[in-house]
C-alpha cells in the first residue's frame, strides 16, 4: 500500500514538472536576474564605489539611480520567489530546471550589462581605470561561463522530458 501511495505521488510529481516546466525555468530567471543585479549593486555600486547605475550626471543622480535600480533587482528577486513558492505548493518544483534558470538569468543579465550598458549605452563602466578592458574582458567570461552552466542544466531537464525516465522523488 505504501509503495503504491509512493508511485502514485512521484508520477504526480513528474506530471506536474512537465506541466509547470515554463514556470519552473521563469521563476529562476527572475531569480536569477535579481540576484545578480543585487549582488552587483551591493558590492560594486555600494562596498566598492566603482561605480553608479547612471554615471553620466550628477552624485545625487547616480545615488537615486542606483536606488531604481535595487529596487527593480528586489521585485524581480521577489517574483521569482512568489513563483518559486507557487511551483512547491503544486508539488511542481523541478530543481534542476530551476537552477539553471537562475544561472542563465544571471548570466544574460550580466552580459546584457557587460555589453549594452558598459559599452553600446555607455552609461557607466565596472570601474574607472586605464585598463579598464581588463575588467570587462573578467566580467564578459564570467557571464558566459554562468551563461553555460545554465544551459547545461536546463538541457539535461530537456533530455529527462523527451527520454521518458524513470520518475524519482529526488526533484533533480
Amino acid at each position: 500500500m505504501e509503495k503504491e501511495t509512493m508511485n502514485t505521488k512521484q508520477k504526480s510529481n513528474m506530471m506536474n514538472r512537465q506541466l509547470y516546466s515554463k514556470r519552473n525555468l521563469w521563476s529562476g530567471i527572475l531569480f536569477g536576474v535579481g540576484l545578480i543585479a543585487f549582488f552587483d549593486e551591493v558590492v560594486f555600486h555600494q562596498l566598492l564605489h566603482w561605480h553608479h547605475f547612471y554615471d553620466l550626471s550628477t552624485t545625487s543622480m547616480g545615488l537615486i539611480s542606483d536606488g531604481l535600480f535595487h529596487a527593480f533587482s528586489w521585485f524581480a528577486t521577489i517574483a521569482g520567489l512568489f513563483m518559486f513558492a507557487d511551483l512547491r505548493r503544486r508539488n511542481a518544483l523541478w530543481f534542476t530546471r530551476w537552477w539553471g534558470g537562475v544561472f542563465l538569468g544571471a548570466g544574460v543579465f550580466q552580459l546584457y550589462d557587460g555589453i549594452i550598458q558598459h559599452k553600446l549605452m555607455g552609461i557607466h563602466q565596472i570601474r574607472y581605470v586605464e585598463n579598464v578592458i581588463v575588467y570587462d574582458v573578467v566580467w564578459n567570461i564570467f557571464a558566459l561561463a554562468i551563461i553555460i552552466v545554465g544551459i547545461i542544466l536546463i538541457n539535461r531537464t530537456q533530455n529527462h522530458k523527451t527520454t521518458g525516465s524513470t520518475v524519482t522523488n529526488d526533484h533533480v
